[in-house]
């Protein structure tokens, strides 16, 4: 077991469900936050106090070299979260993307490198495949820069293998597919469609329903990240984090009307479109090198672990104190 983590991204999404489950398993965890004069720490201020009690909480910003050494210092392992993810927000401000995805990473690495960091997880996007060009999609894909998001994220795992090839920093790829679950940002498609359904909405706006995606409920990528972080002889391989199981936009709000009984009526606000060569038709995880190499499958697979999974997902939305959060009227880029 390594001594003590660092978590870049801590304070997000899927990073404070990592954070969660590292220190529930025993680990020593520091966890980097963006700074903010608030003093707030993100999803992290919603943890158990006994949970919260046992991190130590770094803030400060991926993009600054100094900032991330300093966090790294005494740590012997990283869990490299930190990106901007929104693939809206991508196209009228990509140069903070390329400063934040590429550069930061770029900055994990030199401070890993220097530190000499036993192991580095990277995390990756299923988004750098773009549309499939065969399923189920495997780690040798061809990648694919649809948005300045993907393609941000391409450069950033093209840098971390380089890394490996270069100077043979530890360093692991785990590509999640569309990781989906408590305390997700409402720019993802299943928190806009429950936190609308929630509020009573009939009709649900929504871009384009066509398009399939391979959704991996969060506690199944969680999984993912700490099996690669104890795995053995994987330094320099990129594994897919995917359920196998493929359903589109579509089909999804149907399901989870379906769990909320609700009766619903779907409106393509054209504002949520991507534009047209942009859009990411469809995804499908071939998830076999997880199962070889990390000994992973999701314990939420097929559509009877996707109901499960969203029915655990629209439990927590639905709790006022949670769905007060969300402003589920706008759209969220």
């Amino acid at each position: 077991m390594f001594k003590k983590i660092l978590v870049t991204g801590a304070d997000g999404f899927i990073g404070s469900h990592l954070v969660e489950s590292l220190v529930n398993q025993g680990y020593k965890v520091k966890a980097f936050v963006l700074y903010n004069s608030f003093n707030k720490w993100g999803w992290l201020d919603s943890l158990d106090k006994s949970v919260l009690s046992e991190i130590e909480v770094f803030a400060g910003d991926i993009r600054d070299p100094y900032g991330v050494k300093n966090a790294m210092e005494g740590c012997d392992a990283v869990l490299h979260l930190a990106a901007l993810i929104a693939i809206p927000y991508s196209y009228h401000s990509p140069d903070t993307y390329i400063d934040t995805n590429i550069k930061g990473t770029l900055n994990i690495l030199q401070a890993a490198k220097e530190l000499k960091v036993k192991r580095v997880i990277h995390t990756s996007t299923s988004e750098v495949y773009g549309t499939a060009r065969f399923v189920p999609i495997t780690e040798e894909h061809p990648l694919q820069g649809q948005s300045p998001y993907s393609a941000s994220k391409i450069g950033a795992d093209q840098l971390a293998f380089s890394f490996y090839s270069s100077f043979e920093l530890p360093i692991v790829t785990i590509r999640p597919f569309n990781t989906y679950g408590p305390r997700q940002s409402a720019r993802a498609v299943i928190p806009t469609i429950i936190t609308q359904l929630a509020n009573g909405v009939e009709s649900l706006k929504l871009g384009s329903v066509h398009p399939t995606r391979d959704f991996n409920y969060v506690q199944d990528t969680v999984d993912g990240f700490i099996a690669a972080l104890n795995a053995e002889n994987i330094e320099g391989e990129t594994i897919n984090i995917g359920s196998n199981f493929e359903i589109s936009v579509g089909d999804t709000a149907k399901v989870i009307a379906e769990l909320m009984y609700k009766n619903i009526s779907i409106e393509m606000d054209d504002v949520r479109l991507r534009p047209k060569d942009s859009e990411v038709e469809r995804l499908w995880a071939e998830n076999k090198k997880a199962l070889e190499l990390l000994s992973w499958k999701p314990n939420h697979a097929g559509l009877e672990g996707f109901k499960k999974g969203l029915s655990k997902t629209i439990e927590w939305f639905s709790k006022p104190e949670n769905l007060s959060n969300y402003k589920s009227h706008i759209y969220n880029v």
